[in-house]
């Protein structure tokens, strides 16, 4: 029996964060992102990834860990179970953020997927998250 829904993409990315400065500081002049809003008093940060699904706006929102203002309740422990957000580039792109990124002497790895045609470039976040630049390998 199916549920008689299908999910039609990714909304939102949510990450509390011990750094707030250091994370709005990366998310938009590291990987360009656009500051998208601001909420509860500065408590939370929203950024532009892209357009979503049925005029949604795709966004990466940073909750400040530490914040007595928090709206969403939720964990509040330091320890993660995310294990990596993939941002969607084209190869071109993936290309020149590793000269980017190389630049700035941001420490990044490579790793090719052959089974799906993908080539991913990471790299870490002030918190210490793994971000995926992710593009088609051709």
């Amino acid at each position: 029996m199916k549920p008689g829904f299908q999910v039609k993409g990714l909304s939102e990315i949510a990450i509390h964060t011990s750094n707030m400065a250091a994370m709005i500081g990366f998310y938009r002049d590291c990987l360009g992102l656009e500051h998208f809003a601001t909420r509860s008093g500065g408590a939370i940060e929203f950024f532009r990834i892209g357009d979503g699904f049925g005029g949604l706006t795709t966004v990466l929102a940073l909750f400040d860990a530490g914040s007595e203002k928090q709206v969403v309740s939720g964990r509040n422990e330091p320890a993660s179970s995310l294990h990596h957000i993939a941002l969607s580039v084209s190869r071109a792109e993936q290309d020149a953020a590793e000269k980017w990124f190389a630049e700035k002497d941001i420490e990044t790895r490579i790793e090719n997927f052959a089974w799906v045609g993908w080539r991913g470039l990471f790299l870490k976040d002030p918190d210490g998250n793994t971000v995926e630049l992710v593009a088609v390998d051709n």
